[in-house]
């Protein structure tokens, strides 16, 4: 992104549109990852669950797709799942037509589905392989996205690398350090980006950190940072995975994004988990990025979370003017609630609903 998008950004938000839309495109997946949050019981606060939900393919699928950008006018669309390449042939349709309308897009993919080489020549077109841990845990919780298959499927694309950190990574110092230095390496890895584990409230799991080592892993990140420059692991960011945003209300992330699952009408919220997170442990590589950002000064006292606010207080007054507006997302409530926008999206023919993900 360059300054004309951050600008564009801040427009948004005083126009009272969000600029972050994120869409679970589909709820079909090969992999039963343990820890995943979208198959959770709690993922849609308890209405339903992704593998429940109708959801569209073919031609369906990319009008409706573009019909919700077209609604909400984003500056940057995520697109997730379930896995996001089961729809590979919707994709090859969605993507060009997201890059030709200026539109940043993140694809997040377990790369377990070979990516056309095509797609790395789309401007603003960012593609995440989730790699979670070495090969001898990875293989075992992403199966069937083996390493084997991922660099194999991979191999022709630029692309960035995401891992999330669970505690069993954080047991031996030299875990995280042999996972840099494989995928640093690699010529056609961008960036690697971290998450820490982000837990519901209220759950005991093997995959969480305690607080003592969520402090340690952000020192380790800091340190391998300079070995290793894909990392680009700011000091702030892995300070914010030690005090991240206390709640929906504070997470600049979470209240400057729209997100929506595979029927394409459902909100997910408070922010991309669902469910009730626990925000004392959130460890989301973009939250924690957009929480240091906030923090950031400006003049004096004034920091970039002062400006943001006022932005969105500017923005929610704007939109009451706009045909359709129905944001609550800026709310200053301890809790984002849960909203059904169906008003937001015009369903045309819902006789002609199909089964997508």
């Amino acid at each position: 992104m360059q300054v004309r998008d951050v600008f564009a950004a801040w427009g948004r938000i005083l126009t009272g549109r969000a600029p972050l839309l994120s869409i679970e495109i589909t709820r079909e997946c090969p992999l039963k990852c343990p820890g995943c949050y979208a198959y959770g019981d709690s993922h849609l606060a308890g209405e339903a669950q992704l593998k429940d939900l109708t959801d569209f393919k073919g031609d369906e699928l990319v009008r409706r797709v573009i019909r919700l950008v077209d609604r909400h006018r984003p500056l940057h669309v995520s697109l997730v799942g379930g896995e996001p390449m089961m729809r590979k042939r919707e994709l090859d349709r969605i993507l060009p037509e997201l890059s030709r309308r200026g539109v940043f897009t993140l694809l997040v993919t377990s790369g377990v589905i070979p990516i056309p080489a095509a797609w790395g020549e789309l401007p603003r077109l960012t593609i995440a392989v989730s790699v979670d841990g070495l090969p001898e845990h990875h293989n075992v919780r992403r199966a069937p996205a083996t390493y084997e298959r991922i660099l194999r499927n991979v191999a022709d694309i630029p692309h960035n690398v995401h891992l999330t950190v669970t505690r069993p990574m954080v047991q031996d110092d030299a875990y995280l350090d042999g996972y840099m230095s494989f995928w640093n390496a690699r010529a056609n890895v961008r960036s690697i980006w971290t998450s820490v584990y982000t837990p519901q409230r209220g759950e005991q799991s093997p995959e969480m950190l305690t607080a003592e080592e969520r402090a340690k892993l952000s020192e380790t990140l800091v340190r391998m940072s300079a070995k290793y420059p894909k990392m680009g692991m700011k000091p702030g960011i892995a300070q914010a995975y030690v005090e991240p945003p206390p709640s929906p209300a504070e997470c600049t992330f979470a209240r400057m994004s729209v997100n929506y699952t595979a029927d394409l009408k459902t909100r997910v919220e408070p922010c991309i988990f669902g469910g009730d997170p626990d925000c004392s442990q959130c460890g989301c590589a973009i939250s924690t990025a957009l929480h240091w950002m906030a923090n950031l000064p400006v003049a004096g006292p004034l920091s970039m979370r002062h400006i943001v606010r006022s932005s969105m207080a500017i923005g929610s007054v704007a939109g009451r003017f706009r045909p359709g507006f129905g944001e609550l997302r800026w709310s200053e409530s301890k809790r984002v609630q849960s909203i059904r926008e169906t008003p937001l999206v015009q369903i045309a023919n819902a006789g002609d609903d199909r089964r997508a993900s």
